[in-house]
């Protein structure tokens, strides 16, 4: 699903216009793509092909909309069938088409990512996916399978991405961490206000530690999608001022000038906000687990720590006593191994060996 050219869609984005700057013509696949994408993509040179997969769900918000697009090719194969045979597919970035590929980019299960949120959807949604939970860890195990038997290789977003595919036998060749614009990720000013801290509102959010922070008076400025399922006593509290989506130069502007930036998650494989974060100079307080634990380097460019509690003293504490300036050079300065010319030099490397 391509509504914009973020997230997980922006490796396949910097991979393509890679490419079509050095000549190749490409193209970009996605069951459902928005105007503004197809716009976007044609100006980089690239080609939009949107098979228009009819949604139900586009009024729910996009997370149910990732959701339904995921089901119908899990259970299916609905997304795959409008797929032509002149459709010849290089890379597959996708989790949603089982296509033929030379290779597949693991950016995460979608039974394992659904699983890791259950304790942080609202009732209905709790309720729901409690009775499909047998049905979709099936579909996604049968679905992972067919997309590698499919795939030449495999190049895993992290590590610990790379291992939650072992479960179903499946070893990744190799690991290229997702791309950032670090000339577009830097800092903004060299006096931040240091007024706030940041965090992202997403499916995979801790709603509840960020709240209880929030409690303890640390002032918080948040930036995501505005779902159906963030509680209401969030949305609400005095101390969260809630943007919704913001651009890209309101993101770096936000990141450069907060204290810190707080990400509390339930499941993260890689993780865009600690990389985004650092390039714009400005250190992350995680859990030591996951993607997070590969990009941040504990005491040096944020602060890593092992549960809820520890998380919620350690906010209170850097609120209130702040750390070191140099910390803001160490992050810039580790962010800079994440910028897309890397990424896109490992995978030319690789597309010139297969």
């Amino acid at each position: 699903m391509m509504m914009d050219l973020e997230g997980s869609n922006r490796p396949a984005v910097y991979l393509a216009k890679t490419l079509v700057d050095s000549g190749h013509g490409v193209s970009i696949i996605s069951p459902v793509m928005s105007n503004d994408a197809k716009q976007q993509l044609s100006s980089l040179g690239i080609e939009p092909v949107d098979l228009k997969v009819r949604l139900l769900g586009k009024s729910f918000g996009l997370s149910l909309l990732w959701f339904e697009t995921w089901g119908r090719e899990a259970f299916l194969r609905l997304n795959s069938r409008r797929v032509n045979r002149d459709h010849l597919v290089t890379i597959n970035f996708s989790c949603t088409l089982a296509v033929p590929s030379t290779f597949w980019y693991l950016q995460g299960p979608t039974s394992t990512a659904l699983r890791d949120m259950e304790n942080e959807l609202s009732g209905v949604y709790k309720s729901v996916y409690k009775v499909l939970k047998p049905a979709i860890e099936c579909s996604d195990g049968k679905l992972i399978r067919d997309i590698r038997r499919k795939s030449a290789f495999t190049v895993a977003n992290s590590k610990f991405c790379a291992s939650l595919y072992r479960k179903w036998g499946i070893e990744a060749d190799d690991v290229i961490h997702p791309p950032i614009d670090c000339e577009l990720f830097q800092p903004r000013t060299p006096n931040p206000s240091g007024d706030y801290v940041l965090t992202y509102f997403g499916k995979e959010t801790k709603f509840s530690t960020v709240r209880t922070i929030a409690d303890h008076g640390v002032k918080i400025k948040a930036f995501g999608s505005k779902m159906p399922f963030i509680p209401r006593e969030v949305i609400i509290h005095p101390n969260i001022d809630f943007k919704g989506r913001i651009s890209s130069e309101q993101l770096v502007d936000s990141y450069s000038n907060a204290l810190f930036t707080l990400f509390t998650f339930t499941h993260e494989p890689f993780g865009y906000i600690p990389v985004e974060s650092m390039a714009c100079g400005t250190p992350t307080l995680t859990y030591d687990m996951q993607g997070p634990s590969e990009s941040v380097v504990d005491g040096y460019t944020g602060w890593l720590v092992r549960n809820d509690d520890e998380i919620v003293h350690k906010a209170v504490n850097l609120w209130e006593k702040g750390y070191p300036q140099n910390v803001r050079l160490n992050c810039v300065r580790e962010a800079s191994r994440y910028d897309r010319g890397f990424y896109a030099e490992k995978w030319l490397d690789l597309l010139k060996k297969a």
